[in-house]
């Protein structure tokens, strides 16, 4: 078996279409419960939404950086680390916050301006911490990201699902309380069998390495979604609010990762099974929380107008 960061993973770009249809489609069902009064209650909360970007695109990466310094892992997965700590929050992190009870609208802010920011943040801490670091500053690479590119990723995922989502239930109430639920179910079951498909593509390296990653991936995910919900107490938002920071922090868009490792990496072993397996991973830690948290609904907030759902 060779060393991992010799191995390089086949990719299919065709499939991370379809993986932006099934997220769009996600986002479309959340947006059926939303109201344009949520996101005026969202952008009455300046703390949160800095909480939530300076906490994904500063802290993340710095407390990655330290985390690489004491696991030591391959350098190609040390890199996959870096590169994953520095994309913007993955959108499925909109449908935790809202299967979790959180604020809804507070989460897709955060993950809309999380994606306007990384337009210039992920190249930039992607180039400073990984050259930074001496594991990984000989497999370091330039990454220029093509601002069209991140442009046409907000308005397919958040933009436009969000808007028609938005329109459909103001205008057709019935209908969108009567497919709110399939909806969900659909939606979640359509991305489940997405990545079910795109590991079993890869299945072979994924069985040989990785041993190599589990452990990295648990520690790196459950750190950010503890410094989420830990900073968010601390800085007395309410429980929607925790919420909402803890997924914006511990999701991450591991398919602009992807996409990145194979533009610029081919598809180097350590970089592509750490950031498929956190694609993977995420979603199991992130709707086990999420899951735990519906069963325990957050106290509503004074004055906080999304307590209603």
């Amino acid at each position: 078996m060779a060393p991992i960061d010799q191995v390089h993973l086949s990719f299919n770009p065709q499939t991370l279409t379809l993986l932006n249809a099934v997220l769009g489609l996600v986002m479309f069902g959340v947006a059926l419960e939303l109201r344009v009064e949520d996101f005026k209650t969202a952008l009455r909360t300046p703390k949160a939404l800095a909480l939530g970007l300076l906490g994904h695109h500063i802290l993340f990466p710095a407390m990655t950086y330290v985390l690489v310094s004491i696991l030591r892992p391959e350098p190609s997965i040390a890199l996959g680390m870096i590169l994953v700590s520095s994309c913007p929050a993955g959108h499925i992190s909109n449908f935790l916050v809202h299967h979790s009870k959180g604020n809804t609208a507070l989460s897709v802010s955060v993950s809309a301006l999380s994606t306007l920011v990384a337009l210039f943040m992920t190249p930039l801490n992607f180039a400073f911490w990984g050259n930074l670091h001496p594991i990984t500053a000989g497999l370091m690479k330039e990454v220029a990201m093509s601002p069209w590119e991140m442009l046409e990723v907000i308005v397919m995922l958040l933009g436009v699902p969000l808007v028609l989502g938005m329109w459909v239930a103001k205008q057709f109430p019935a209908f969108a309380h009567k497919v709110q639920k399939p909806m969900k179910i659909l939606s979640f079951v359509i991305l489940i069998a997405f990545i079910g498909g795109a590991l079993a593509a890869n299945l072979k390296h994924f069985l040989d390495y990785i041993q190599l990653v589990v452990g990295v991936v648990f520690v790196h995910n459950l750190m950010a979604l503890i410094t989420g919900y830990g900073l968010s107490a601390a800085i007395g938002l309410p429980e929607r609010d925790r919420r909402a920071i803890t997924f914006e922090m511990g999701i991450q868009n591991s398919g602009l990762g992807l996409i990145l490792i194979f533009n610029f990496f081919g598809g180097l072993g350590g970089m592509a099974i750490v950031t498929a397996w956190w694609g993977i991973w995420h979603i199991v830690a992130g709707l086990t929380l999420a899951t735990y948290w519906k069963n325990r609904p957050p106290l509503p907030a004074h004055g906080d107008s999304g307590a209603r759902r």
